[in-house]
């Protein structure tokens, strides 16, 4: 019974004492892929613009490249864009080695009204972008669409170039989605995924007509029990005709779109990739100790 007792408080002190080994910051400068790079609303007041550093915890960063985003860009990266639009949605973009895949968070969830991680995913892959981990953030609320163009914006500044006819249609694309998660009634992480889907079928089934699209479009909406107006349809239609002429590979959107990391990062920051095999080992090896006390 004493070893029973004994065994039982060893493995409740070691469980209360083993803890997530938080990965150090790194405050080495990344000299392959830059600074993370900050991108802020022209719009914001000197006051919102540290609200907004404060909220993508730039202090934490050794150095970051600060760039602002106003109409002009807007107009840039969209067609018929409104260069006298008002920027307020702003973005910290930090590159990650090629095949690590988006990672996408909302700080101030509260204040972006509108767009959803999953859409900024899905539309950022449409647009090009790809390996990076990228934050939003706003002092006020906004529904979060200037933020896109900053992340165009940041990730060209970081050495990419990026195609305005993919960024526009991306735009479009976020416009969709919210329309249709506002006006549809549509979760919207439902939205995003039925994009995600549709996009994936054009990549896997290659259609050569709008007719073949507008199929798939069918088969998907009937596969998810989604309902949409014959407009909306028509609109999803249209939309999904010009990324098939895009030739984008989507096959691999759900390797970069990792939630799982995001929800991680979420709870307890970066982790040491050896934690949990640690974990593992140790409680290996604990339940072989206890077995032989018993022997």
């Amino acid at each position: 019974m004493k070893k029973m007792v004994m065994a039982i408080c060893v493995l409740l002190l070691a469980v209360g004492g083993l803890q997530p080994t938080l990965a150090k910051a790194d405050t080495a400068i990344d000299e392959k892929l830059g600074l993370p790079i900050v991108v802020l609303g022209a719009n914001l007041t000197d006051a919102e613009k540290e609200s907004v550093k404060e909220s993508l915890k730039v202090e934490k960063d050794t150095e970051v490249e600060e760039i602002t985003v106003d109409g002009n860009d807007l107009t840039k990266y969209i067609k018929d864009g409104n260069s006298q639009a008002r920027m307020y949605s702003s973005a910290k973009i930090t590159r990650l080695d090629k095949g690590k895949g988006l990672v996408i968070k909302i700080v101030t969830p509260d204040n972006i009204t509108q767009v959803t991680n999953s859409m900024y995913a899905t539309a950022m892959l449409t647009a090009g972008i790809e390996d990076a981990v990228v934050e939003v953030a706003s002092p006020k609320p906004v529904t979060g669409h200037s933020a896109l163009v900053g992340i165009y914006k940041a990730y060209e500044v970081s050495g990419e170039t990026l195609d305005t006819e993919r960024t526009d249609v991306a735009n479009d694309e976020l416009n969709l989605a919210t329309k249709f998660a506002k006006d549809s009634g549509i979760d919207e992480d439902k939205v995003a995924e039925l994009l995600t889907e549709i996009k994936k079928a054009i990549a896997d089934n290659k259609p050569n007509t709008k007719e073949e699209v507008e199929k798939i479009v069918n088969e998907q909406l009937t596969k998810m029990n989604i309902n949409l107006s014959e407009a909306d349809r028509q609109m999803l239609i249209e939309l999904m005709d010009r990324i098939r002429g895009l030739n984008i590979d989507f096959g691999k959107l759900s390797d970069q779109l990792s939630e799982m990391a995001t929800t991680i990062k979420e709870k307890f920051g970066e982790i040491d990739p050896s934690f949990w095999e640690k974990v593992k080992q140790f409680f290996e090896n604990l339940i072989d100790s206890i077995k032989a006390w018993f022997k």
